[in-house]
This record gives C-alpha cells, sequence and structure tokens, in this order.
C-alpha cells in the first residue's frame, strides 16, 4: 500500500513540474554538421531565434569541457516561455572527430556555411514567419554574413567591430605587452603570404601551422562592413561588465548600421549574467556558475526586438 502511495505521489508531482513547463524541446539534425535542440513555446511561435555559439568548442547551450554556464540554454528557455521559439546546436567543431575532418581543413566559412542550411531547413518548413539570427561573440560575424540570405532579422550578442587579428593583438597588448607587436607582424605576414612562421612560442595557440588557415579565413571580415550590408532589422547588445568585448565594440557596429538598434545593459557580462562587482574573478567565476540567472534585462530587450519585427 506504501508502495503504491509513493508511486502515485511521484506522478502527481511530475505532472506538477509538466505544468509549469510552458514549452517542449527536441532534439534535431538538420545534415551530418549540424545537430541541435529545437525549443518551442507550447501555444506556439511566430518567430524562430536561431543562436550560434562563440568561438572555441561550444556546445549548444554555451558550455566547453571546462566551463558551464548553460547560458544558450537558459535564454532559451525563457523565449520560450515569452512565446519565441528557438533553435540551438553544437559547432561543427563537434563532429570532426565522427567526420575525420583535421583541424587544418577548417575554415572559418565552413561557420558561415551551416548557419545558410540551417536557415534554408526552417525556410522550407514554412513553420514560421520570421527567422532571426542571434550571434554570441564569434558567432555574431557568422551570423551576420549568413542573414543576408533567408533571414528576417539579426540580432549580435557581444560581437566584435572590428577584425579578429585588431581584437586579439588589443588582448594580447594587455595580457602580455611584449607580445603584442609579434603579433601584429605574424597576422601582417599571414595577410600577405596566407601563413606565418615570424611568431613567438608563446602564441602557439593562435599561430601554430594546424589552425593558421582557419584564422587566416576569419581575419578576412571586418564586421563592421559585413553588418552594413544588412537590410534586414538589427539589434546590438552588449554588456558593460564584458571582459571579452567591450561595449565599444558594439558601438563600432552601430555606427556602422545606422538604423540598428543598440542595447547596451549596465553589469552585464560576457555570458548575459549580471556582474556588480569589478573583481575580474568574480565575473570569470561566473562562466562556471550554471545556476546564476541571465541578466535581467536580456530577454526583455529580445523579446521587444522580436515582438517589434512581427
Amino acid at each position: 500500500m506504501k508502495k503504491a502511495l509513493s508511486i502515485l505521489f511521484a506522478f502527481c508531482m511530475l505532472g506538477l513540474q509538466a505544468q509549469d513547463v510552458n514549452f517542449s524541446e527536441e532534439e534535431l539534425q538538420i545534415n551530418k554538421f549540424t545537430e541541435g535542440t529545437l525549443t518551442t513555446p507550447l501555444s506556439g511561435s511566430e518567430s524562430l531565434v536561431i543562436f550560434i555559439q562563440g568561438s572555441g568548442p561550444t556546445d549548444r547551450d554555451g558550455n566547453q569541457s571546462m566551463m558551464k554556464n548553460d547560458g544558450m540554454k537558459k535564454m532559451s528557455r525563457e523565449l520560450a516561455e515569452n512565446g519565441i521559439a528557438s533553435f540551438r546546436f553544437d559547432k561543427r567543431i563537434f563532429q570532426m572527430n565522427k567526420l575525420k575532418i583535421k583541424e587544418e581543413d577548417l575554415r572559418f566559412e565552413h561557420f558561415v556555411e551551416d548557419v545558410e542550411e540551417i536557415l534554408k531547413y526552417f525556410k522550407a518548413s514554412d513553420q514560421y514567419e520570421n527567422l532571426i539570427i542571434a550571434g554570441h561573440s564569434q558567432g555574431s560575424l557568422v551570423g551576420m554574413i549568413a542573414a543576408k540570405k533567408n533571414a528576417d532579422a539579426f540580432i549580435s550578442l557581444a560581437g566584435a567591430g572590428e577584425p579578429i587579428d585588431n581584437i586579439i593583438t588589443d588582448q594580447i597588448k594587455k595580457m602580455a605587452p611584449p607580445l603584442a607587436e609579434n603579433a601584429r607582424t605574424a597576422f601582417e605576414e599571414m595577410k600577405t603570404n596566407g601563413k606565418t612562421t615570424n611568431y613567438s612560442p608563446m602564441l602557439q595557440t593562435i599561430f601554430k601551422p594546424s589552425v593558421q588557415p582557419f584564422m587566416n579565413s576569419w581575419i578576412q571580415y571586418d564586421p563592421a562592413q559585413e553588418i552594413a550590408q544588412l537590410d534586414i532589422p538589427v539589434l546590438i547588445i552588449n554588456g558593460t561588465a564584458d571582459i571579452q568585448v567591450e561595449e565599444e565594440q558594439a558601438k563600432k557596429l552601430a555606427n556602422a548600421k545606422a538604423d540598428a538598434q543598440l542595447k547596451i545593459i549596465q553589469d552585464m557580462n560576457h555570458i548575459f549574467r549580471e556582474i556588480k562587482s569589478k573583481d575580474q574573478l568574480v565575473n570569470t567565476k561566473s562562466y562556471n556558475e550554471p545556476n546564476l540567472p541571465l541578466h535581467p534585462e536580456l530577454i526583455e530587450a529580445i523579446t521587444t526586438f522580436i515582438k517589434e519585427v512581427e
């Protein structure tokens, strides 16, 4: 009898939890390179947001092997609570071993192609009236290039406003000033010759031979020029507590796209959390604290923009 009551109680609790969730999620494979999660409000959605992750081996939820913050998962589910569907996906990097893709064969354009295929997939499904690209960090540049085809709006989340070689060189100048000039020389040689051998061993992770083809393809693009070419509604978001992409980068994008909306969120960091402390350790610690809530202004800003598009 007690066992039966326990089972009944557990069943009732599951029912209550299900009632509290106003969205559904399903795994979706676009092609051999792209797998992700479609998050859909139970009431349906007029628009679909396609999230693009930042640099490195970042998965659909916004996490890496030594960094779990669930930023993209939280954004997807909170948007669903506001009646907006989304698709978030693992980057092609996660399929490289299975598909036997070598690091030296990867190009920046492959990331763009993956998003273009996602847009084609959902365009053909005719399920949503608006397809909206939302690119985070590196994904911002990927997204603004891909958005030229089949996208109805674009959102830049902590995206750079100038070429990545400038960004990297500036970051090196702040962290290791003596290496900044060497990095600039290596980038210039790469632009001229397609590769470089003139770099310090301390910069091996940036300029090692197997990474150079990808890096060389990436530095060819200027985000300010790319965003200026978009003829769709654009929202540019950055936080004042972002220690990876400063708010000045968002302003550069906004200057290049006069009709874009610019939203600078006070105390929001790179992974969308509210950080009031000026201590950088507090900021970086949040990258591994998935239970921290998103900045309270973020979802409101995105939702307002999407409702205006609709």
